[in-house]
């Protein structure tokens, strides 16, 4: 019997992490086979810049992946994130077509069209996600799916995420020449979310924290479904030049500093302890000025959960709570149950979730997926084009 093997791939600016899984009949997860990392050349805050260095670097990981799991990789499910990743809600409506007024699935995909000619100028971008995530029929909430419903007017609110076209074709033509196929592309946030959130989670109310090493993302969810996203130019990386300007030491021993990996006087302790909390409080500010935006700052029940590379930060949750005026977390892999310690720690988050997602092991109420895999095949050909 053929072997169903999925990866996924996240290559962000401090490395490039490559998860090679496979489904077993007995497990309701997929089992990981190997999982490289690989230091991240030749990306600046998620964008490649030196299109050698990632290459290099990106066929490594490849090599390792492929001695390790034992298997030859095809394809891979590749992440979008860094700077130039951004979401965007937009509004359309429409007149129902039909003699009964019966809400079609053509009515609903000819709705979600309207939103997207209301976006206006989008040159340069790629639109990568179309998600819905409310609707209305004769100015009433539609709890649910309209299709079936009966109605003259159909109004839909829709999260689009799109990011740089040349940020995107650049990655993928980076995955090309290191000898994979992409399979599809999903933004990071959200499939972090995949590996992260629980369903009750995401229906309450929630916020994904990835504090990356050179940006920081977020991505709420209400009722199962994206709401809203936004990636910030900071991360980690500048904790540690915080700390080296600010108690005049070297990159390497602010880093280790930061990490708590020397022994600290105390005054030095209380002095790292106050510039590690003032980046940590620019980061949870700018946070909470976007669930501010979208109105939902201190009303988000299941809280801030918090990954990425910057996660491990002292005092890290007490500045979130402080700041967000919500609950917050950050996420322990071994607590983890669904994960069923398939990954090391929460770094791994992002290129767990595209194996997740690649299996079909994601909820459509999370995603939107329907809609979502619809567009897949036109999206994927606009990236061929772009490929050597």
């Amino acid at each position: 019997m053929a072997r169903h093997i999925v990866a996924g791939l996240d290559i962000g600016t401090a490395a490039i992490r490559l998860v090679v899984s496979e489904v077993v009949p007995e497990s309701s997860v997929p089992r990981v086979l190997c999982q490289i990392k690989r230091e991240s050349r030749g990306l600046k805050r998620g964008y490649i810049i030196n299109f050698d260095e990632t290459l290099e670097n990106l066929r490594e990981a490849i090599k390792e992946a492929e001695r390790q799991a034992k298997v030859k990789l095809k394809d891979v499910y590749l992440a979008i994130g860094g700077i130039t990743l951004d979401a965007k809600v937009a509004s359309g409506q429409i007149a129902v077509s039909k003699a009964d007024l019966e809400i079609s699935e053509s009515d609903v995909n000819r709705v979600i069209e309207a939103s997207r000619a209301s976006l206006g100028d989008f040159q340069n971008r790629q639109i990568i996600h179309t998600i819905p995530f409310a609707f209305k029929l004769d100015g009433e909430r539609v709890l649910g799916r309209p299709e079936g419903l009966r109605g003259s007017k159909l109004e839909v609110k829709t999260l689009f995420i799109h990011c740089l076209g040349q940020h995107l074709q650049d990655l993928a033509r980076v995955v090309s020449m290191a000898g994979l196929n992409v399979e599809d592309v999903v933004a990071a946030p959200l499939a972090a979310s995949f590996a992260t959130l629980s369903t009750a989670q995401k229906m309450a109310g929630c916020a994904l924290v990835n504090i990356g090493s050179q940006t920081t993302s977020v991505i709420t969810f209400e009722e199962s479904t994206p709401m809203s996203l936004q990636v910030f130019p900071f991360g980690s990386n500048d904790v540690t030049n915080d700390i080296a300007l600010g108690l005049k030491v070297s990159l390497e021993e602010a880093e280790q500093l930061k990490l708590g990996g020397r022994d600290q006087a105390t005054s030095l302790k209380k002095k790292l302890d106050e510039i590690i909390e003032a980046r940590l409080s620019d980061i949870f500010e700018s946070v909470d000025a976007h669930l501010k935006k979208i109105g939902r700052n201190g009303l988000l029940p299941a809280g801030a959960i918090i990954v990425g590379a910057g996660g491990n930060l002292e005092n890290i949750e007490r500045v979130a709570k402080s700041l967000l005026k919500l609950p917050a977390r950050l996420f322990d892999v071994s607590q983890a149950t669904h994960l069923k310690n398939q990954i090391r720690d929460a770094s791994w988050v992002v290129a767990y979730g595209l194996c997740l997602f690649g299996f079909g092991l994601v909820s459509e109420e999370s995603l939107g997926e329907k809609i979502a895999h619809s567009t897949k095949s036109s999206f994927v050909k606009w990236l061929k084009e772009f490929w050597p």
